[in-house]
């Protein structure tokens, strides 16, 4: 029996061959030439009212050097089935996808007309190979307002420097939809003394990018959190490059970064890259409750303000606010306040990558301000919270990339101490990036004084957790001990609760 239960106990395999009646000597003995194919899991995402992305990726040895998984070179057919019922009894869709070279052996099942607000499950088969079974939901329909929204998100998985234990706790809590908020990948090549192994050297190739998703996708808390829900993904920098902006690195880096993580995401083919353009920004919408809004602050933005690198700058750094200086570029800047002004949902949610709220990096005397975050594009930002106050919309900023859990308050103008707060500012740690890290920082006393909006810091790895209804909006920021060895606990480090119309921090 194929039970949400026997998922998060990582049993999948088993329970989908007796499912079809196959136990594993007969699965054994029915097996192809081309053996394991499914090691990297199974995955779903985008979810509408009537649809959901089925994924999988076929790979024989995840760690092959030349990215291609030890595929070989041809086609392969693969069944794919999607059931109401997690014994499979009641199966309600099949096909035939094909997976093919030119794609890494990829398989993007793009489903319409289901029920809304339903629970899936589903699977793939090529030659005698079963998959893993995964589980999926489609968003509520449109109006709908007693489905809550059970949201959990996280960013930074860096392979290299610890074990992906947050994933399975996040599994463990069974969310309806998974936000990752960027690198889901680190393209660096080997450290000198890394908590795991990495395959391959740096990515800057179409081979690189696939190993290094093949090898993400292979590790079981991975897979876990990909089979249990939904997912919806964004970029950062180190999918591509490190502090990448703009029309930088090369277009045929980025061609190559992207199009290995379209092959290895469960999105539509509204994102499927054109060379080294992806359009990334869309909207998730559940029922009357939330709309999801996914940004994109690496593709479009100008170079960075007055270092031309990544870097803190002072006050005396005045290009920081051109007017003209933007972040998302003028065509997402526009999508995102046409989808605020008409937007109806009681929650306008805006998953993203780099702090909004402005932040003094510099303790004491003087201050500091990243340029690669939104200080970097003040008046980029400041068009943004003028559009959430003027058309009165219950924002809260999802974000990732510090490595560590932030919470606190976006003003309308930052440059303003008197100014109002119109939104909350959400920041998720790391799945392992930066290591262990610690609850409390030597700094973080003086950072909080140095910049009263914000409310909660907590350094260690984890994700946050959330429940958002009409009434509103509960925060649980999930840490974990460590992650330099498996398998650790996670606890609830901070809790709040954001009501509508009131864009503050309440504790829990």
């Amino acid at each position: 029996m194929i039970t949400r239960r026997a998922l998060l106990a990582g049993g999948v395999g088993l329970g989908m061959s007796a499912a079809l009646g196959i136990t594993p000597a007969r699965a054994a003995a029915r097996r192809a030439p081309l053996s394991d194919l499914f090691q990297l899991g199974v995955a779903s995402g985008e979810p509408t009212p009537d649809g959901v992305v089925l994924w999988t990726r076929l790979a024989v040895n995840p760690v092959a050097l030349d990215g291609r998984g030890g595929m070989p070179d041809r086609p392969v057919p693969v069944q794919w089935q999607l059931a109401a019922d997690e014994n499979f009894r009641t199966v309600v869709r099949r096909g035939t996808a094909t997976a093919r070279p030119e794609s890494a052996h990829s398989v993007h099942v793009e489903l319409e007309g289901l029920e809304p607000g339903a629970e899936y499950f589903y699977r793939f088969k090529a030659g005698a190979e079963l998959s893993p079974a995964g589980r999926t939901l489609t968003a509520p329909a449109p109006g709908t307002r007693s489905r809550a929204l059970n949201l959990s998100f996280t960013s930074c998985a860096d392979y290299q420097t610890g074990w992906f234990t947050a994933y399975r706790r996040m599994a463990e809590d069974q969310p309806d939809l998974i936000a990752f908020l960027g690198d889901y990948i680190y393209e660096y090549g080997a450290y000198d003394h890394p908590v795991r192994d990495q395959a391959g050297g740096e990515c800057l190739d179409l081979a690189g990018y696939r190993l290094r998703h093949a090898q993400h996708k292979a590790d079981p808390d991975l897979r876990l959190a990909h089979a249990v829900a939904p997912w919806a993904v964004v970029w950062d920098d180190h999918d591509v490059e490190n502090a990448w902006a703009g029309d930088r690195p090369s277009l045929a880096r980025r061609a190559a970064a992207f199009q290995a993580y379209y092959e290895n995401m469960p999105l539509r083919r509204a994102q499927k890259p054109h060379g080294a353009a992806l359009r990334l920004h869309r909207s998730i919408r559940w029922g009357r409750v939330a709309n999801l809004h996914l940004l994109d602050t690496r593709q479009y933005r100008d170079p960075y303000a007055c270092t031309g690198g990544s870097g803190t700058v002072g006050p005396g750094c005045v290009q920081r606010f051109e007017p003209s200086r933007t972040i998302l570029g003028q065509e997402q800047e526009t999508w995102i306040d046409e989808r605020l002004r008409n937007s109806r949902a009681t929650w306008d949610l805006l998953g993203q990558q780099v702090f909004l709220m402005e932040m003094d990096w510099t303790n004491g005397e003087g201050r500091g301000y990243s340029n690669e975050g939104w200080d970097g594009y003040v008046a980029s930002r400041d068009r943004l919270t003028a559009a959430i106050d003027a058309y009165q919309r219950n924002a809260v900023v999802l974000t990732g990339d510090v490595h560590s859990h932030w919470a606190g308050e976006v003003k309308r103008d930052h440059q303003d101490p008197e100014s109002k707060p119109v939104a909350v500012e959400l920041v998720t740690t790391s799945v392992t990036s930066a290591g262990d890290g610690m609850d409390v920082y030597p700094d973080t006393a003086d950072l909080l004084r140095e910049n009263p909006h914000v409310t909660f810091c907590n350094g260690r790895r984890g994700y946050v957790r959330t429940r958002i209804t009409e009434r509103e909006m509960r925060v649980d920021f999930r840490s974990l001990p460590c992650v330099t060895e498996p398998g650790a606990p996670a606890r609830t480090s901070g809790s709040f609760v954001i009501e509508p119309g009131s864009p503050t921090l309440n504790p829990a």
